[in-house]
């Protein structure tokens, strides 16, 4: 075929997923109507994996699990849109990993909100300013994110999904690479590329920020000023990428959470997150495992952290298998309160996998 003829049928392709699309939108609206009548959560993030992967079992084409899942969250993110007037709340300014984060959840079509601390991120969503809020906990080279665990204490907020994002640190700068003078970037950036900084850097000053975007501002109009951080600030505050993915550990990846006023339906495979403080009394925390053990139920993740109610006191903040409605979640659960003074469920979500997510806003 001759390159005019190529063109011509892509064209006539693009025209059928076009009407196609309309189509599903429609659909999509038609559900979104018998949600609200029922009184159904418009976001379903349940439904995500076993329909991203239901499609990719289905492809048998050129386009790679990595293009279809971006694809379909584009598509899903214009559903969603469409269902509801979604705000996304999430740990700001615009540019930071977790803005990068919530986009790669929920797409380009919703409203975000960026909030300055994440305590704000909490009361957008209590006060049902916000559909949903996107939080870090985690990172697989830092460790905990102890601000987020100490503010569910007191939120009566639930998980509803998780989000798994790589983090590729980039040298930035408006400058040439030998004239950089200074390094901004966010403290906790600065710890995931402490020995690559050491060996080409070693007597540049390091300035801390409060956020990598807000590092990214500055050099922007600083002379001699460089960040470190995501690509997309790059893309923002037109700077140069002088050289990319400069973190120590080249699986660096950051676990973020999305809250809500109400937690997931069960899916088959799921992940339940849930804080306890044990009493004051010899063998107590071995005496409140014990029960995940006896059930045969795996935990992936405890971290401890000060109540702040009363000296010495600890909360206990814990990953499980399954799901809060499991039977032996449940049975579990129930024997955990006997040796505990306080159990307070986070709630239960996919326990989705490492390489993106999307909903499918039906």
């Amino acid at each position: 075929m001759t390159l005019e003829e190529l063109r011509k049928r892509i064209d006539s392709l693009d025209t059928d997923l076009l009407r196609f699309l309309n189509e599903r939108a429609d659909v999509v609206h038609e559900v979104g109507r018998l949600k609200k009548r029922e009184g159904l959560a418009i976001y379903a993030p349940e439904r995500e994996d076993s329909l991203l992967k239901s499609l990719i079992d289905k492809s048998d084409g050129r386009l790679p699990e990595k293009s279809i899942r971006a694809i379909y969250r584009e598509i899903m993110s214009a559903a969603l849109a469409l269902e509801e007037d979604l705000k996304i709340a999430y740990l700001g300014p615009p540019g930071t990993w977790t803005h990068q984060a919530s986009i790669g959840k929920f797409g380009n079509s919703v409203a975000y909100l960026p909030q300055p601390n994440l305590a704000d991120v909490f009361d957008q969503v209590a006060r049902r300013l916000a559909s949903y809020g996107v939080v870090p906990i985690e990172n697989s080279t830092e460790g905990a994110v102890t601000h987020t665990l100490d503010l569910f204490a007191d939120s009566p907020l639930k998980i509803c999904a998780q989000i798994f994002m790589p983090i590729e640190n980039n040298l930035m700068a408006k400058c040439a690479r030998e004239e950089i003078e200074t390094f901004y970037s966010h403290p906790q950036v600065f710890a995931q590329c402490r020995h690559w900084l050491g060996e080409h850097f070693h007597t540049i000053p390091l300035v801390e920020t409060s956020s990598t975007a807000a590092a990214a501002e500055v050099a922007a109009r600083e002379p001699g000023a460089a960040v470190l951080g995501g690509a997309l600030l790059a893309e923002m505050h037109d700077l140069t990428i002088l050289e990319r993915s400069i973190q120590d550990i080249a699986t660096n990846t950051t676990r973020f959470l999305v809250l809500s006023p109400r937690t997931c339906p069960a899916t088959g495979c799921d992940r339940t997150s849930l804080m306890f403080s044990v009493r004051d009394e010899p063998g107590s925390l071995l005496k409140a495992l014990e029960p995940f053990e006896d059930f045969c139920i795996n935990m992936s993740k405890i971290e401890s952290r000060p109540s702040k109610r009363r000296a010495w006191e600890y909360f206990f903040f814990v990953d499980v298998a399954g799901h809060c409605e499991d039977e032996k979640l449940v049975a579990a659960l129930k024997l955990l309160e006997k040796h505990c003074s306080f159990v307070k469920l986070l709630g239960s979500y996919p326990a989705t996998n490492r390489s993106g997510e999307g909903d499918t806003g039906d």
